[in-house]
């Protein structure tokens, strides 16, 4: 039987040549979510080994492209929200991308916060701060859940505004005092059951955890934690010597 899409030898490698017409398939005649054709079906329609299919789909896997589910196959992945790396609020990065920004509030409380934030905030050791965690989507999928501690001896009364909006958006017009400058370290980590069960994941699944602590002329307004989704959310930079 010919395949009816048979690759040819040439100077670009067969496994090359079907990671071009898959990222094609993907952009063109799939949708995130749905299943590649099988292995075998790839081999039939491209004429070529499964060694070839691998290559290609292991390439398109490590590209973010697709996804593959233990049991069940390989999908289109949900497309990624890249940021690059600088100071705005959630609703601003999402906007930015042309995503469509949207929080649901977990918890929301005046408490005192935990020595490390104490710390960080320039607090005394009794003082209160809001206490916020809030899930964050974009397009209606979930990308971070962040938790976050402000200062409300700087902040008085934020614990009464809507706090399914943008904070940096309030602190700039409500309060004259926006966030300026910020400290921030992101590394790899693994979800916690409470992370998985809200961002949708498995337990162990892959996270960036950023944790921040931002500042209006140095002084000390926000400490934040946030877990985002490796599969829908990366970051760029652009570096210069």
């Amino acid at each position: 039987m010919v395949a009816p899409h048979a690759l040819r030898d040439g100077a670009v490698a067969k496994h090359e040549q079907l990671r071009a017409r898959l990222a094609e398939m993907c952009r063109t005649s799939l949708s995130p979510g749905d299943a590649l054709p099988s292995e075998r079906q790839l081999c039939d329609l491209y004429g070529v080994s499964r060694t070839t299919v691998r290559d290609a789909v292991g390439q398109l896997v490590t590209e973010g492209m697709l996804v593959r589910i233990h049991g069940k196959g390989t999908f289109v992945a949900e497309p990624h929200a890249r940021s690059q790396l600088h100071l705005a609020s959630f609703h601003e990065d999402m906007r930015r991308l042309g995503l469509t920004p949207t929080t649901v509030v977990l918890l929301a409380e005046t408490a005192v916060p935990p020595p490390v934030t104490v710390v960080n905030l320039g607090l005394r050791s009794r003082d209160q701060a809001l206490h916020l965690r809030r899930l964050r989507l974009a397009d209606n999928a979930p990308i971070s859940v962040d938790d976050a501690w402000y200062n409300l001896i700087e902040l008085p009364g934020l614990d009464q505004l809507d706090l399914h909006a943008s904070i940096y958006q309030a602190l700039e017009q409500r309060y004259q005092k926006p966030v300026d400058r910020a400290e921030q370290t992101v590394r790899a980590a693994e979800a916690d059951d409470v992370v998985a069960t809200v961002l949708g994941i498995r337990p162990g699944s892959p996270v960036l955890r950023f944790d921040r602590v931002g500042y209006h002329q140095d002084t000390p307004l926000e400490h934040a934690q946030s877990w985002y989704r490796s599969d829908r959310y990366e970051l760029q930079m652009s570096l210069t010597q």
